[in-house]
């Protein structure tokens, strides 16, 4: 199981970057998590964009779902020119249902997860979890048998985070602020929370994501390993983990 970081601005994408989007791959399925603004452009620096299996949503604010619908066009483009009918599914939450039905185009087709059941997607077995954020969010924990990961997506702080990510080999968690401040209201966490979560649920690699436009995002690492000692990393652009092989 491997994962890449594509994109991890929270709100806008910096100058040539992109918001929330990660590849997530194993035995040659190839999974998309949130699909933020300028995700296209920089996905296809790891994959062609018809190599997708499927795509995974958390939430429909925009800098999670902006690139959607230029994703529903290369489909169409790519399926036009190459005189093929492959539809892309693309799973989402219907607690939106205006928005739900948009994940249908004309070679891409909307599906519906159930958050309280576990969702099989190819070799992945994903459960949700509902996120404390202004609209309806659901971080998920990901595994493929042998190795677990958890992408909080966008959330203010919860205790119940620890025992979601209870020994996960990888945690990427929500950072948009900085130790001292309050992400409550706009539903977002803070270096020290995200570093608790990763100490207290004895995950072993920490990922600090949806970063913030303001400040030295280094700073949010600093922060972090004053609560957990375990590998932190402040995500960028082709940041990737691979599962390594768990002795028997």
């Amino acid at each position: 199981m491997k994962l890449t970081v594509v994109g991890f601005w929270g709100a806008y994408p910096d100058q040539n970057g992109a918001t929330s989007s990660y590849l997530l791959e194993k035995n040659g399925w190839k999974v998309l998590i949130d699909c933020g603004s300028g995700c296209l452009s920089r996905l296809q620096q790891f994959t062609d964009v018809t190599d997708l299996d499927a795509v995974i949503l958390s939430h429909y604010h925009h800098d999670h779902i902006a690139d959607v619908g230029v994703l529903q066009y290369a489909m169409l483009v790519q399926n036009t020119l190459h005189e093929t009918d492959n539809v892309l599914p693309i799973y989402g939450h219907r607690d939106d249902p205006k928005q739900f039905e948009q994940l249908t185009h004309h070679y891409t087709e909307g599906k519906e997860y159930d958050p309280h059941q576990a969702l099989q997607v190819g070799p992945f077995t994903i459960t949700f979890q509902k996120t404390i954020h202004p609209v309806t969010c659901y971080g998920m924990r990901i595994t493929d048998g042998e190795h677990t990961l958890v992408y909080t997506a966008d959330t203010s702080f919860s205790e119940e985070w620890v025992a979601f990510a209870d020994q996960a080999d990888l945690l990427i968690a929500d950072t948009n602020f900085y130790e001292g401040m309050d992400g409550t209201k706009a539903g977002h966490m803070t270096s020290n929370e995200a570093a608790h979560i990763a100490d207290a649920a004895k995950v072993s690699e920490l990922w600090l994501s949806h970063l913030p436009h303001f400040g030295n995002v280094t700073k949010l690492k600093q922060e972090a390993e004053n609560y957990y000692n375990g590998t932190i990393n402040v995500a960028e652009e082709g940041l990737d983990w691979k599962a390594k092989e768990k002795d028997t």
